[in-house]
């Protein structure tokens, strides 16, 4: 029978006590999608903290998980950043390397407006094939 085609990875967010109607990723064939990430402290957006904080916190979320799904942050392929300033930019990008010091996946970046008070969002797609 195999693997099924679509998995659902994580247990359902949760953000400010309300469970919201998204998966934190799901896994298509060999494809990890993760849903935009935004700054978390203990299941608590983070409207504080620089935009490095916030940067560190969002992708710590990934890599916990990726992790879920067997995978390295080195495998994400694609990501794409929603910032509030593009002067957080900078401080963005420092932290950003940090996690991919090499071959960093490919990215867009533009400036939005939040739905919530947050300065960072983070999407990503990894590619990790199963066994």
């Amino acid at each position: 029978m195999g693997r099924p085609r679509k998995e659902v990875i994580g247990k359902p967010l949760v953000i400010n006590g309300r469970q919201l109607s998204l998966s934190r990723a799901v896994r298509a064939g060999d494809f990890i999608f993760l849903t935009g990430q935004v700054p978390m402290d203990n299941g608590v957006v983070m409207t504080h903290g620089t935009i490095e904080d916030q940067t560190r916190a969002c992708l710590e979320r990934i890599r916990e998980t990726l992790s879920e799904a067997g995978c390295p942050l080195s495998a994400v392929v694609k990501s794409m950043i929603w910032l509030k300033s593009r002067d957080d930019f900078p401080g963005f990008d420092s932290v950003y390397a940090e996690f991919f010091p090499d071959g960093p996946p490919a990215r867009s970046a533009l400036v939005s407006d939040f739905l919530v008070d947050i300065r960072v969002e983070i999407e990503c797609i990894a590619y990790h094939p199963q066994d």
